[in-house]
């Protein structure tokens, strides 16, 4: 089942980023990613994606990342900003998240290229 939350982070691609996102801006893309993954909105999680995460996540595949993350999220979380961290083009930014549901905590990455989501992965 971990399959459909590691799809984004094999998506990222490997030519120059000419955009940089702040931190700011990254924050509140991830956050974007995380309500609309926990309200289940394929289409608002896919809104900001490049060509090829629109093209190669399903929504079927979405479904199933967000049905996991259901069971963590429901309690609540927190998430912090980590770092960042510049591979392959990407501007990766790492977040702890912090379920209240007791369970491990999880780490979130999110890679971002021009302007674009490029990928996402939660561990």
């Amino acid at each position: 089942m971990k399959k459909p939350l590691a799809f984004l982070a094999a998506a990222v691609l490997s030519a120059a980023s000419a955009f940089a996102a702040t931190d700011q801006e990254a924050t509140a893309t991830f956050q974007k990613l995380l309500d609309a993954q926990a309200g289940h909105d394929y289409q608002a999680f896919i809104a900001d994606a490049t060509d090829t995460i629109k093209a190669g996540l399903s929504q079927t595949q979405f479904e199933a990342a967000s049905n996991i993350l259901d069971k963590r999220f429901k309690a609540g979380y927190e998430k912090q900003l980590l770092g960042e961290l510049n591979q392959r083009g990407c501007q990766i930014y790492l977040f702890k998240i912090t379920c209240k549901d007791g369970g491990d905590d999880l780490l979130g990455t999110l890679a971002l290229k021009d302007g674009k989501v490029a990928g996402i992965f939660y561990k």
